[in-house]
């Protein structure tokens, strides 16, 4: 089972200025303990779930930018990216610029985006959800044809929402066959339908196995009606996690974390991609990349994703 990091609160000591710096010694810890991915949020307001709107929140693709100058191994992400947020060629350019900036290191996660009050208080225009799953769909069709060959399909595209001349893209992206998309939800009518038509991986919430098995089940479902092969596509779950050496203060220890995840794995899951709570306290990546990755590499069923 691979192993991520998501990077959800930028509220450290020290302040804004200390933000970069904190940062840095994240990304660069969880890289050398052995984390597959490191993932950021994709808002522009902190939300309810992690902290209030006034504490700092970074631009997404810019910080993962920042990252990937500051690592070698661990691929990169948005957690996923709110379709509304950027005209489909920006999503493909940004998404291909971290591909060929990492050294072909990127996921591209997308989604049909939920933050109506973020929206509203940035200025964003938020169509209805019908529309947005309409968005999206046409920005993974533009992402596949900018994505073939040296530097893609050049053939116009003109959707509902989209038009295109000429998608000319270059540099094109290192990562082949392209950067391996993640669609983010559960949604069993429509997100994992086209989980199952365009991605090449999905994000379900949770480590509860019932859920997780079900949402995989539906999934494989979809992909025996469009006719892809189900193992092809990676299976990812997102949590948030307290751990301690000792399990105090109702932390998990290294061993519990591993026991939780494997059920998770048992269920179905590859890929666990975890927040940490006081995550700039290195010492908490550390432990994980001593006594949780090592552990976790010797569970469940291998991703198709590298």
């Amino acid at each position: 089972m691979k192993l991520g990091l998501q990077i959800s609160s930028f509220t450290w000591s020290g302040g804004d200025d200390a933000i970069a710096g904190t940062l840095a010694d994240i990304v660069r810890t969880a890289d050398e303990a052995g984390f597959d991915s490191i993932w950021v949020m994709d808002h522009f307001l902190q939300i309810g779930s992690v902290g209030k709107p006034e504490e700092p929140m970074l631009e997404g693709f810019t910080a993962l930018g920042y990252a990937a100058g500051l690592t070698k191994r661990a691929r990169l992400g948005l957690m996923v990216g709110g379709i509304h947020y950027r005209q489909a060629g920006l999503w493909i350019k940004a998404a291909t610029t971290l591909d060929v900036l990492s050294g072909g290191r990127s996921y591209f996660g997308i989604g049909a985006a939920w933050n109506e009050e973020e929206s509203r208080a940035w200025g964003f225009p938020m169509p209805p959800l019908g529309q947005r799953f309409e968005m999206l769909e046409e920005t993974l069709q533009l992402a596949h044809a900018a994505w073939t060959g040296e530097q893609g399909t050049r053939e116009s595209f003109d959707g509902r929402h989209y038009q295109a001349t000429d998608p000319l893209n270059s540099p094109q992206a290192l990562s082949k066959p392209h950067p391996p998309i993640l669609i983010g939800g559960g949604g069993e009518r429509r997100t994992l339908k086209y989980v199952a038509k365009y991605a090449d991986a999905c994000n379900i919430f949770g480590t509860d196995v019932a859920q997780l098995r079900h949402k995989y089940d539906v999934l494989r479902g979809h992909c025996e009606n469009v006719g892809r092969d189900y193992a092809e596509i990676e299976k990812s779950l997102l949590t948030t996690v307290s751990i301690t050496p000792d399990g105090a203060r109702r932390s998990l220890t290294p061993d519990a974390m591993v026991d939780r995840l494997g059920r998770a794995a048992e269920a179905g899951a590859q890929h666990a991609i975890c927040g940490i709570n006081g995550v700039e306290d290195l010492s908490k990546i550390e432990l994980i990349g001593r006594d949780v990755i090592p552990q976790l590499r010797e569970v469940g069923e291998p991703s198709p994703i590298d």
